[in-house]
Order: C-alpha cells, then structure tokens, then sequence
C-alpha cells in the first residue's frame, strides 16, 4: 500500500502500527469542501473448509461468481474489508472524479484486536468527516455501533498416565455455519465447542470418559464451527458411549435444524494417547466450559432487531502445559459489557482458572444530528429515489476508537452487501458493489464547504 501511494506521487505516510495514509489534493474548484477519510483495514479473517488445501499467506483467493454473488472456494473472500479499501484506493488513483480534499486510512490489524485504531495518534489526519466503508448492507446508512472485549481464559494443565483398558477416539463436531461473531450471532447459529462440552459432560459422568487434548474454534470474532477432542473410554463403556454419542446428533440435529442444515457429531477410533487430563481438572475445565454464557444476552431497547451484548464462546484448545479459552464480548452499553465480563469471569475463576480482560474498545454513539448523516441520506435519495435506512451494528467498527482520537469528526459507515463474513461462506452481491461506488462518488462531489 506504501509503494502504491508512492506510486501515485501522493504523500504516504506509515505510521508505528503500521496503518498506512495516503492524501490526495482536492480537484480544482473543490478546494473550500471539508477534508474527508476514507477509511478502511487491511487485514482480512483466514477461514477455510477443515478439507480445503489453502495459505494464505501464499496462496491466493480462489474466486468465483455464483449466480448474483462474489465468492470463494472454500474460504473466507476478504471482502471485508477489501471492498472498502479497494473503493478507497480507486478514488485515489481516479482522474476523472470531482472530490475536495482526500484523506485514505488503511488501519492494520482490525481483524485480531482494532491496534492500527488503537495506535492512531491525534494531529496525523486534518479531515472534518469520516467514512467508515466497513458495513455489510447497501442501502444502509450505520451510526452507531457495539464495544467489546476480549476474555482469555488460562488453566494449567495437569496431566495423568492414561488408564489400562480404554479405547481411543477423536471427536469431531463439524458442518456447522460459523460466521462473523456479531452479524451472525443474532441467528442462534450452533457453537461447536458448546456442543462439544455438552457431550463431555455427559460422556464423563455416565460412561467414564476422560479427556486427553482438545481443539476448539479458530478466532475469537467468528462463530466456531469446528471443534476437536481427544478421549479414551473404557473399553467396556465403548458401545453405550457410541449409542450415546449418536443420540447427542440427533438431538443437535433437532434442535438446530433450520439453521445448521450440515452439523455433524461423529468419533473415529485413534491412537491411544500416552497421558489424559487430571480427573478433578477434567471435570473443572467442563463444568466451566458448559457453564459460559454464550450467544445473544440481550436484545436493545433504543433499537428493534439490534443486538444489545452478546458472547462468543470462540476458542478452546490445550497443550502439555495450558488449557486457554478465549471468548469476545460485545455490547453497546458499556455498563452491560462489564456485567457480562464479570460474570464471565466468576464461571473461570470458580473453576481455578485465571481470567484476563483486554483488548477493550468502545462503542459508538450515534448522532442522529450528524450533518454528513443528512447529507448521504439526502444523495441517495436524490439518486435512488429512497431514503437509505438508518442502523447501528452489533459488531465492533473501528469509529468508535478513531472517534475518540479525533473527536470532531463527523462520522458515517456505509458499504455493499455481504453475507457471512469471517466464514468460508462469505460472498459480496456484485451489483450493489457498482451503487455503493456511484454512492461514494456522488458523495464526495456533494461533501459541504468548510464555511
């Protein structure tokens, strides 16, 4: 992105956390319009298919068009937020487009903890307005979004001689949808480590089950979709476990019918591990995984449909020494994100666990005041003959760090339409990709004077 702009013969700037500015001089008679970011992040969410040979640090993204849709082979697109930047690198390298004075911010590191918005530091950028352009639904307009917070969990693993006379097995929870861990946690997708746990529970208190390694989830803002674990049974218990295990699908499959289609819950024989769990750490570790909250907590009161605070159980994994779970709370009322983190934290810490809180952000308070709010509605109406709805989001947009940076700013977050985001599944509509980018266009040519 640094020789691009340079590339360009625009001043370039890369900044300690690595976000990358680009600004380009108004067009001339537009030099009196208030300066404006376009902002967007340069990371993307690596998920593929447990069957899909892909790096993506080498390998490039298979696309393909699927009727209306954008999307990939068997992983994540990138169209988060590759549609931002790429709408804001086009205006930068335009020729032919009216605009006053740009200012392009490519934040680093959003996906994994907001740090390019965290390390933003104040007098870098002159702008008067921001465009977030990281919203998935053309047509509408978001001015307020949830803060959030990271909960990592930390047992020491204690590990034992495996018993004489079991059998081995992995346990494999797959098929699930996944998805971005606030647009999608609305749609009481199926977590498959809550799933997992349910059947470990079970599994240990009836048929002596013991757990040797487990391994949950991916990342802590997407929905887990796969989770793994190593047992032994002993070998008398092994056809009542099985039976059991087979129960616990269908019951799964019931109770998550319409809106996991795929889920699959299955056990193949593997070798025998060499050491299990710690019976009381064993049992300690369950009960504080089935215990988390997890899912939709709350629904907002201000705001029909919008989820209010949320968690996701996202990642539960071990190795010889440690057992880490993390989670990612979510709420737009901060008072609730600390009550949900507490709580959180009381589960783990009563289970012998130590609990970190970081990585905190706030959320952003719309201004339904906001002039550039009016300004956007009153373009899309002019050029498609409606009024553009108004939201705020469930997930965690970097407006409210930059905001608190840059207080002034008047801020905005709009976007094309994309489906399943931080899954294998995500896709973009290609056709609201060309009226959120004659949107843009048209929006920069009517941004106000500074008087």
């Amino acid at each position: 992105m640094v020789k691009f702009g340079e590339d360009l013969g625009l001043e370039t700037i890369k900044d300690e956390v690595g976000n990358i500015i680009i600004k380009k001089p108004a067009t001339p008679g537009m030099e009196d319009r208030m300066c404006v970011v376009m902002q967007g992040h340069l990371d993307m969410v690596p998920q593929k298919n447990s069957d899909t040979e892909h790096d993506f640090e080498k390998d490039p993204i298979e696309t393909y068009v699927d009727g209306e849709w954008l999307t990939a082979n068997g992983t994540t697109l990138g169209a988060d937020n590759g549609m931002g930047v790429a709408a804001a690198m086009a205006v930068l390298q335009a020729t032919d487009l009216v605009h006053g004075p740009i200012e392009a911010l490519f934040t680093s590191d959003e996906e994994t903890g907001m740090t390019g918005a965290f390390g933003l530091q104040p007098g870098v950028l002159d702008a008067d307005i921001l465009l977030n352009m990281d919203s998935e639904d053309e047509g509408e307009l978001y001015v307020g979004c949830a803060g959030g917070i990271d909960a990592n969990v930390t047992f020491k693993n204690k590990l034992t001689d495996t018993p004489k006379e079991t059998a081995a097995f992995k346990l494999n929870v797959k098929g699930l949808k996944g998805g971005h861990s606030g647009m999608e946690i609305i749609l009481g997708r199926g977590n498959s480590n809550k799933l997992l746990f349910r059947f470990l529970k079970h599994a240990a208190k009836n048929f002596g089950l013991r757990l040797s390694s487990v391994d949950g989830g991916s990342l802590r803002n997407a929905i887990p979709r796969e989770s793994f674990a190593v047992v032994v049974v002993p070998e008398k218990n092994v056809e009542a476990c099985a039976a059991s295990l087979k129960e616990f699908e269908a019951i799964f499959k019931a109770e998550l019918s319409e809106v996991e289609p795929d889920l699959t819950f299955f056990a193949e024989p593997c070798d025998l591990p060499k050491k299990v769990m710690k019976g009381k750490l064993q049992n300690r570790l369950i009960d504080a995984v089935y215990a988390c909250p997890n899912g939709v907590m709350r629904m907002s009161d201000a705001m029909p449909g919008l989820v209010e605070t949320s968690n996701n159980l996202a990642r539960v994994y071990s190795d010889d020494k440690k057992i880490i779970i993390q989670s990612l709370l979510r709420s737009s009322v901060d008072s609730a994100k600390e009550d949900l983190a507490e709580m959180i934290t009381s589960v783990f810490t009563l289970a012998g666990a130590k609990v970190v809180l970081d990585g905190e952000y706030p959320g952003w308070k719309p201004n339904m005041a906001s002039p550039i709010l009016k300004t956007m509605q009153n373009v899309y109406n002019e050029k498609y003959g409606k009024v553009p709805e108004i939201k705020a989001i469930h997930a965690g947009l970097e407006c409210g760090l930059l905001g608190a940076v840059y207080p002034h700013w008047d801020m905005i977050s709009f976007g094309p339409t994309i489906r399943f985001p931080h899954s294998p599944d995500e896709k973009v509509k290609i056709d609201t990709v060309a009226k959120f980018w004659d949107f843009t266009v048209e929006t920069l040519k009517n941004i106000p004077s500074k008087n």
